[in-house]
């Protein structure tokens, strides 16, 4: 049996569109000769489609959405995701379900056992897990179909009592299918390669595996969609960050020999991959900066092309990360389509402008600079009554930031720009930004990217040529509100804040932990509370793209008003 993998980048709620693609798909798979063509998780709707699954609506168009699918399952299996009603009146409406579609009929039905509830998982809040077990049968084959985390219940510390395919080994399948929504982050890979060849070599039987691929607000889908023969040896790897399509014959895939000696360790989560002792090294791994690289921009451009969104706008300060973001959107988007605005004040220095119209020179992307001097003295004079002569303080540098955030946005509200925002992980966690200024935005490109992260990325992005200039990446970073302003003013030098943070968010070690490990008290003391006094302004910031295992976002759920570590 011939068995198609169609990965493919899909748009929430757009059913016109999603089932567009599988028809392509389908098609595609026909020409090729292939007797089943697999999809990946809620592929019908996309994922995650969150609390539209409230709305009967939605619910009834993926009803109507699978019934024209099935008409172009004729002479050839298909096996989709979609959510399925209930019927029992006990327990959650909908079931998280794979359809097996043939001869223009529903041939079968897969519930989802294992429901995430953690991180940017919520599928306990509207699915009933599944609760009878089953293969389907297919052409004389018995297809033991898992959808997404049903396969993650392995490892050492495993997060469920149930495991799906130690009900489906009963019926003795001939071939393991797993449907998909896996996101990124700089360890899953791994991880989902050791959770598949894992169940391989337990099983004893081949695994196809069907990822999504896109992303979604802020959730990157990587693709990597893996095939696995019964000894436990990689048979294919779709490509990562777009979409792919490739046929396998189940038949190769079956009476294997292992090729070589086996690893059988098992990684259940990204955290469990081990990170070792240089952390600031791992955080600048080679492959890792590439694959950031590639999901950034892939964050990027399906933002803006599934939102309908053509341009966008970026304050262009001569650092860093407005650099980068800007180096990212060029390349996302089009250089005709990223608008940098350069907006110096009383503190900015010459290289500041200089490096920033240096750098949309190189891009050749189109920059305006608009003086903040005599918006600022405004503010300045009328509130003069009020500040009473009082010394230069936080509100005179925030009143910097507020007025670059405010012409941003104008600008942005007038010819239709989406506001892309630059501020970093190291600064999101310690408050290091102004409410209302510079975290304003539609998007936040880089909020789950470390500063030392940042560095790596320009150094990338210049791995060919020089784009971002030499001066913004070599020199002390700095918000310039206030005279000879540095960063370390304010922060602990980086390599070292961006250590304790990782520790902190990633990990979740607490001040004894990061202590005993030779970290000053006062220091660690300090940074936690920064992180954790700042939940408030987090709380209000724009969607970030998420790389991590641990993004600020919908994935870190932490109170506002509380007292731990604050």
């Amino acid at each position: 049996m011939k068995i198609a993998l169609a990965q493919q980048n899909y748009h929430i709620g757009n059913f016109e569109s999603n089932v567009n693609k599988i028809i392509d798909a389908i098609k595609l798979a026909k020409e090729a000769g292939a007797e089943l063509v697999v999809f990946s998780e809620l592929c019908i709707c996309g994922y995650p489609p969150r609390d539209f699954l409230e709305f009967g609506d939605f619910i009834n168009q993926s009803y109507a959405a699978i019934d024209l699918v099935k008409e172009e399952a004729d002479t050839i299996g298909v096996l989709i995701g979609a959510p399925a009603r209930n019927p029992d009146l006990q327990g959650k409406d909908l079931f998280n379900a794979a359809f097996l579609l043939y001869d223009k009929k529903v041939q079968g039905e897969v519930h989802k056992t294992l429901l995430p509830t953690y991180d940017v998982f919520d599928e306990g809040r509207y699915f009933e897990p599944a609760y009878s077990w089953n293969v389907l049968e297919f052409k004389g084959k018995k297809l033991a179909v898992t959808i997404c985390e049903d396969i993650w219940n392995m490892g050492s510390n495993p997060l469920y009592r149930t495991t799906p395919m130690e009900e489906l080994i009963r019926f003795a399948p001939d071939v393991m299918i797993n449907l998909s929504a896996s996101p990124y982050n700089y360890a899953q890979d791994v991880v989902r390669n050791s959770i598949v060849k894992a169940h391989t070599l337990k099983y004893q039987l081949p695994m196809l595996y069907c990822n999504t691929v896109g992303s979604q607000t802020e959730i990157v889908f990587d693709g990597g969609s893996l095939v696995y023969d019964d000894a436990g040896n990689k048979a294919g790897e779709l490509k990562y960050f777009s979409e792919d399509f490739r046929v396998f014959d189940l038949e190769q895939l079956v009476n294997q020999q292992a090729a070589g000696e086996q690893d059988v360790t098992v990684y259940y989560a990204a955290s469990e991959v081990g990170v070792g002792k240089n952390i600031l090294e791992y955080l600048a791994d080679e492959k890792s900066i590439e694959e950031i690289y590639a999901a950034l921009v892939l964050g990027i451009k399906d933002y803006f092309t599934k939102m309908g969104f053509k341009k966008a706008i970026i304050g262009s300060s001569g650092g860093i990360d407005s650099a980068v973001t800007i180096a990212l959107a060029v390349v996302a988007l089009g250089k005709e389509n990223v608008q940098a605005v350069l907006m110096p004040s009383h503190y900015s220095t010459s290289h500041s402008v200089s490096d920033a119209e240096q750098l949309s020179r190189n891009l050749d992307n189109p920059y305006n600079i608009i003086a903040i001097k005599n918006i600022y003295d405004a503010f300045l004079t009328e509130l003069d009554p009020l500040f009473k002569g009082l010394p230069f303080s936080v509100a005179e540098e925030n009143i910097q930031s507020r007025t670059r955030g405010n012409l941003l946005m104008a600008v942005a509200n007038k010819f239709g720009y989406i506001l892309l925002n630059t501020s970093n992980k190291s600064e999101l966690a310690t408050g290091y930004g102004t409410l209302y200024g510079d975290m304003a935005g539609g998007l936040g490109v880089l909020g789950d990217v470390y500063k030392t992260q940042v560095y790596a990325l320009a150094r990338y992005i210049n791995r060919e040529k020089e784009i971002i200039p030499e001066h913004i990446i070599t020199k002390a970073p700095s918000a310039e509100l206030r005279p000879d302003q540095k960063d370390s003013d304010s922060l602990p030098e980086y390599d070292e804040l961006d250590t304790i943070l990782f520790k902190y968010i990633e990990e979740r070690q607490g001040p004894k932990e990061l202590v005993a490990q030779g970290f000053d008290e006062i220091l660690v003391k300090r940074i936690l509370r920064m992180v954790n006094m700042n939940e408030y302004k987090r709380n209000q910031f724009c969607p970030i793209i998420r790389v991590s295992y641990k993004a600020f976002g919908v994935g870190r759920r932490i109170p506002i008003v509380a007292k731990y570590l604050s």
